[in-house]
């Protein structure tokens, strides 16, 4: 029941992207005859929906290589050639690696960052797994609330600072999950773009103060994106990763989003894993990227 439940809003919240390639000006899917003038048109609906241009070449390339015959054919390729570019973007967290395992979470102001936090933490404890939260983000005291809400929601411990050094507030979180043996600890940390030079050195620096605190930390480094922003999504990627080295994403918001497409472009551009994905307010409304269940919902 959770599985039917989870893809009719994954197809729900991919409905506005589904929309631009299924638009009835086009007919992209029901035309009896392939030929120039459709993969013209498929090339246009594909960048609409924000793939980007080499990996809207590369799906037009590989739906030509199936030559389908009709409308119908054409849709059962291009949700092969989507499925078979998102497929390396799968990758399930290592709930084992570490004890505690450290999942540090960095993005812009706006992306979703806290309450992707919250939700993450909902799903690890599906998992059977304790969860201890960082309220790393010392600039913003809405964020700290925010955080320190999800918590109760949750039933998770926050730890928290009035104010001060966020790497100081994750070197106490660090010690205190493992006094407490909890089994993973999520570190918030502030909004900020990867313009804001000052504010990517501290990240660093709080990845620096992670790993001194414990070997190996912090073992994912998860960037937040907002479906929304479309290709700037991937400038984000580009610029974080250089900061960071990111070992994951989540993806948020695409219930809000024509936009979809967006992950295409990251699959061919800087093919980071696609942790998670959200696609509504729920808390439960944020569950693990599928390449299939993705490329079913997307195309329809």
């Amino acid at each position: 029941m959770v599985a039917t439940s989870w893809a009719a809003r994954l197809k729900a919240g991919l409905a506005r992207t589904r929309d631009v390639l299924n638009t009835p000006v086009s007919e992209l899917f029901t035309r009896g005859k392939i030929d120039e003038a459709l993969y013209d048109e498929l090339e246009t609906l594909l960048l609409q929906a924000d793939c980007g241009v080499p990996a809207t070449e590369a799906l037009v390339q590989e739906v030509r290589r199936k030559k389908p015959a009709d409308g119908t054919a054409l849709k059962g390729a291009l949700k092969e050639a989507i499925a078979a570019l998102l497929s390396p973007l799968e990758k399930k967290i290592d709930l084992g690696a570490a004890r505690p395992l450290v999942i540090m979470i960095a993005g812009v102001n706006g992306s979703g960052k806290t309450t992707s936090i919250g939700k993450l933490a909902k799903w690890l404890q599906s998992q059977g797994k304790s969860v201890m939260l960082a309220a790393g983000d010392t600039f913003r005291a809405a964020a700290r609330e925010q955080l320190i809400a999800w918590g109760a929601r949750n039933n998770v411990p926050v730890i928290a600072q009035e104010s001060g050094d966020p790497g100081a507030v994750v070197f106490d979180a660090l010690g205190a999950a493992r006094a407490r043996k909890i089994d993973v600890l999520i570190a918030d940390t502030a909004g900020r773009l990867p313009t804001q030079l000052h504010l990517m050195e501290e990240i660093r620096k709080v990845k620096r103060v992670a790993a001194k605190a414990l070997d190996g930390a912090p073992h994912e480094v998860v960037l937040v994106l907002d479906a929304n922003t479309g290709q700037n999504s991937l400038a984000q990627v580009k610029a974080f990763d250089g900061a960071l080295g990111l070992t994951g994403l989540i993806l948020t918001k695409l219930d809000g989003t024509a936009r979809g497409g967006v992950v295409c472009a990251i699959a061919k551009e800087k093919p980071i894993p696609l942790l998670f994905i959200g696609v509504g307010e729920g808390i439960d409304d944020l569950r693990p990227f599928a390449a299939r269940d993705f490329a079913e919902a997307l195309v329809g």
